[in-house]
């Protein structure tokens, strides 16, 4: 059923523009993919949706996605992860704010901060807060004024997870608290492949009944990746780890440093790769140790194949989907023998391995699918969309 709002005796869509630094086709992240979700689940609900966001490289400047229009203006520089764009990024994000019913921001992000509160336009906004600012301290401290008043004005600050909401800081500021709602990410399965290329299996020698462990994810700094090569010494199969990043040398040096034998960087993968790859592992494996890794998408694919998890107490999402002794293992963090554990007793108990699969797949569905997130989302854009047009 389509989702529209009543505004003068007639039914419209609902527009929004989303905003965040970067978007598909530039390098990806689990963000980005989140983003790409909320659009492709409201879209089967009736949003209609733009991505506005900058790049280095804007040509063409739009592009047309299944999930909607991505519109880029031109990235002039990425200080501590943070792209900043000219006047010329201002001009378009004010056309495109003031065609829209609803701003939706995705925090954190400061430039769009900088966006928001130099455009005069009635457009409502909602904000959802993906992460705490964790590993730039000064740079944070100078960005808070800035950052609460952004959070203060826009109509709602929605948390990924219940467990983000209670445990961020920031979110629990006095005043903050009462304007905050808890909508988890998901995704609409539909989006992926059915069924995963089985030949980079065949790339990396793996027998066809052989199990392992797998990580997906940019190697980046809060991943925990140094604690999962030094748990493999003592797991009886081999353990994936997909994808690259800043930590990539790092990693391959410390493997060749301990000697590890079974752990096996495969490098960028592809979308049907990465299914291939899910499809056929044991378990997924997320040792993100800082509140950095604030939900992990990750988890959700690994669910909605019916795998189970092993994460880290962080105190953040991860947690959320990750339900310790359902789903999966939630383990300390920065510990490689809790993780060393908790690979052996999947890898050596079958029937438990299935069963927290199944479970994976019935949590996903309950909570994660993309027909709950287009819900949720679209009940939140049509209730603040109807006070504007009121």
């Amino acid at each position: 059923m389509l989702f529209f709002i009543n505004w003068g005796g007639s039914r419209v869509r609902v527009s929004v523009l989303h905003v965040y630094r970067t978007y598909f086709p530039d390098p990806p992240g689990g963000l980005q993919e989140a983003i790409r979700q909320i659009c492709l689940a409201t879209q089967a609900v009736g949003v209609d949706n733009t991505v506005f966001t900058l790049s280095p490289d804007p040509i063409p400047r739009v592009l047309q996605r299944p999930e909607g229009k991505v519109v880029r203006s031109r990235s002039w520089g990425a200080p501590a992860s943070c792209d900043f764009g000219g006047l010329n990024a201002l001009r378009e994000f004010r056309e495109l704010s003031e065609r829209a019913d609803v701003v939706h921001y995705h925090f954190p992000w400061p430039f769009a901060d900088l966006l928001h509160l130099m455009s005069s336009h009635s457009t409502p906004s909602v904000l959802t807060y993906h992460s705490d600012i964790v590993r730039q301290r000064l740079l944070r401290e100078l960005y808070r004024p800035l950052m609460m008043r952004m959070l203060s004005s826009t109509a709602a600050v929605v948390a990924t997870s219940p467990t983000y909401a209670r445990t961020s800081k920031v979110l629990a500021v006095a005043g903050m608290r009462s304007r905050v709602l808890a909508i988890p990410l998901g995704i609409n399965e539909h989006s992926y492949p059915r069924r995963g290329d089985d030949g980079i299996l065949t790339k990396l020698t793996l027998a066809p009944c052989e199990p392992f462990f797998l990580f997906v994810g940019v190697l980046r700094y809060y991943k925990g990746l140094h604690f999962l090569v030094q748990a493999a010494k003592r797991v009886g199969a081999k353990i994936l780890i997909a994808g690259s990043g800043p930590e990539d040398a790092a990693l391959g040096e410390l493997i060749e440093t301990l000697g590890v034998r079974n752990v096996i960087l495969v490098g960028q993968v592809s979308v049907e790769e990465k299914v291939g790859l899910l499809q056929r592992c044991r378990a997924l494996v997320l040792p993100s140790h800082l509140r950095s890794e604030a939900f992990g998408m990750v988890l959700v694919e690994a669910a909605m194949f019916g795998k189970p998890m092993i994460s880290c107490e962080i105190g953040t999402g991860t947690s959320f989907v990750n339900a310790n002794g359902e789903t999966g293992f939630v383990v300390a963090p920065e510990n490689p023998g809790a993780l060393t554990e908790a690979m052996n007793r999947l890898l050596e108990d079958d029937a438990l391995a299935t069963r927290m699969g199944l479970a994976a797949r019935a949590r996903f569905e309950r909570l994660f699918s993309g027909e709950a997130l287009g819900r949720e989302y679209a009940r939140l854009y049509g209730e603040v969309a109807s006070n504007r047009r009121t």
